[in-house]
């Protein structure tokens, strides 16, 4: 599925209180890691050999920002460019969106979903838990932070994307070691991370 073809998000409502998908039904995997860790090309594999979708979080924004007529694509652009962590309000809407266009194309209303780059705050995977659908377990992508930098700054010359620059990179690592590794942690601790040393060439 295209992250062009989502649909404008609409506010959450504080009155969801059970989880709109069943995890009898649908699966969820978060994968985590800091930023150049692999994530996307591993996911890859996974979706061509397990038949996963694959729903990264920062394309879904970098497609809302682009998106004509966006009430949330400048606000996405700002906080992207200082390398913050977007209101979850808007990136846990268009997962959900994305999730429902995937889950409608099903025959049999499941799916298996890889979810690249969320929850990157504690509050994040909370509210994906208890609104959209509760995770399987999160694959964590471990690679020392020089690899990660080495790897963005090549992504760099040719990526055109506005975060693939010396700044945003270190301010990019700062937040995913003060709001994320929490997170990972949190998982860890009910024994639902999977780890997968990411230190050499994806």
């Amino acid at each position: 599925m295209s992250p062009q073809s989502t649909s404008a998000p609409t506010p959450l409502s504080n009155e969801k209180k059970t989880p709109r998908f069943s995890p009898d039904l649908v699966t969820v995997i978060f994968v985590l890691g800091g930023p150049g860790a692999g994530k996307g090309t591993q996911c890859g594999n996974l979706v061509r050999d397990y038949h996963f979708t694959h729903l990264s979080a920062g394309d879904l924004l970098r497609a809302e920002q682009a998106r004509e007529g966006s009430r949330f694509g400048e606000m996405i652009r700002g906080y992207i460019k200082e390398g913050l962590i977007v209101p979850m309000e808007v990136t846990i809407q268009l997962l959900e969106n994305a999730m429902a266009e995937a889950i409608k194309k099903s025959p049999d209303g499941q799916g298996k979903f890889l979810i690249d780059g969320f929850p990157r705050k504690m509050d994040q995977a909370l509210m994906f838990e208890q609104t959209v659908c509760p995770c399987k377990f999160v694959l964590f992508f471990d690679c020392p932070e020089e690899e990660m930098q080495r790897r963005l700054l090549e992504r760099g010359k040719t990526s055109g994307r506005s975060d693939d620059n010396a700044e945003s990179i270190k301010k990019r690592f700062q937040t995913f070691e003060q709001t994320s590794m929490p997170v990972v942690d949190y998982f860890n601790s009910q024994n639902r991370v999977a780890k997968v040393k990411a230190s050499g060439r994806p």
